[in-house]
């Protein structure tokens, strides 16, 4: 399954590709009978790709021959019934790639000379990071998360499992029957102690948040074993086991979301204590210009907006058009990716909450 995990994967689709690049969103759905109406809509969004095309250079001969690849999948019913809830779709004369995203799309089509990623700035900007690490009598497991990816990292060199580490026959069993035994509350607390020595080194990301998963019992015993600062208080209680991946995943952010809306509220709060020292800008040119030279630190771009034009990479020059044409770029697009590719973030906001009422806003870095 081409399932999108980084910034990275797209890199090859970054670049300058032969002749007209073609880019297609949609939502898909992942079961049930609503899966039948996924090759229909992919059907009728590949027509409006041709009638986009019928207007460009191709004759129609070259049209045909250019869709080819995407329509092969239209009778590929296996695909259709296999989805998530999005689909991300980049096609030229010299390559034809998709992602299954766990993220919705507004239909898009787009052709221009290069592809159009501002739709997977929300799943490709990590503005928050956080772990889950999953604790079962039989298993540990730690994900390292953002908004929509999960990795499940691997461990080494710590007991993946209570038996292992402390050699009980039915531990499981013992311990609910026992569970004001301060003998089993010390086993357990010495089982915590030596997972989280081994835990240390794969809490790389700065800040990032951790939430404990496990039997509710546990909780409090872990947190006494734990030295890592950015633990929660809420945890996801049960036997993980009986969750998988995406449902932890899912749990989990329901935790996070509110520190999201925070950072969020504190990018647009620190834009406007900036404004008009020249740390902030809402003008698209310039804005355009610094992120390309590295300049954006953090970057607000409207949803479901596009602004098409051209930058001259040589000369510096940014040149906006009225015109959706495959010789335009969208500008908003080129901006986020930019921004990302430096190191900046980028928060997609509904058109109203830019900061500063403007089409774009930009904190710069200096």
């Amino acid at each position: 399954m081409n399932t999108l995990q980084s910034l990275d994967e797209l890199m090859p689709l970054m670049h300058r590709h032969v002749g007209i690049c073609v880019s297609i969103y949609m939502p898909t759905a992942r079961k049930g009978m609503e899966t039948q109406q996924n090759q229909i809509r992919y059907k009728n969004m590949l027509r409006q790709t041709e009638e986009r095309l019928a207007g460009s250079d191709l004759r129609p001969s070259e049209v045909k021959e250019f869709l080819a690849p995407a329509q092969d999948l239209i009778s590929d019913e296996l695909f259709w019934r296999n989805q998530k809830d999005g689909l991300a779709l980049f096609l030229s004369q010299d390559s034809f790639n998709y992602f299954k995203i766990p993220q919705s799309f507004e239909e898009l089509v787009v052709v221009s000379e290069r592809f159009h990623f501002k739709p997977l700035i929300g799943f490709l900007s990590n503005d928050v990071d956080f772990y889950i690490l999953a604790v079962s009598q039989n298993n540990i497991r730690l994900f390292e998360c953002s908004r929509y990816q999960k990795k499940e990292v691997q461990l080494a060199g710590i007991p993946l499992s209570l038996e292992e580490a402390l050699n009980l026959d039915d531990f499981e069993k013992r311990l609910q029957l026992h569970t004001g035994s301060e003998d089993t509350k010390a086993l357990v607390l010495k089982f915590f102690q030596q997972i989280e020595r081994g835990l240390r080194e794969h809490f790389r990301k700065k800040g990032a948040l951790l939430v404990f998963a496990g039997v509710e019992y546990l909780f409090p015993i872990y947190r006494e074993a734990n030295t890592y600062p950015y633990l929660l208080e809420n945890g996801i209680f049960g036997n993980p086991e009986t969750l998988t991946a995406d449902e932890l995943h899912d749990q989990a952010w329901s935790f996070i979301e509110p520190t999201a809306q925070e950072k969020r509220e504190s990018a647009i709060g620190r834009y406007h204590q900036n404004a008009g020292t020249g740390l902030t800008s809402g003008e698209l040119k310039e804005i355009v210009r610094s992120s390309y030279h590295g300049r954006v630190a953090i970057l607000f771009v409207p949803v479901g907006v596009q602004q098409w034009g051209n930058f001259n990479r040589s000369s510096n020059e940014v040149i906006l058009t009225g015109n959706a044409d495959a010789s335009a770029e969208d500008l908003l697009d080129f901006a986020a990716i930019q921004t990302l590719l430096n190191g900046g973030v980028v928060y997609t906001l509904a058109p109203e909450e830019i900061p500063g009422e403007e089409l774009v806003a930009a904190i710069f870095r200096y």
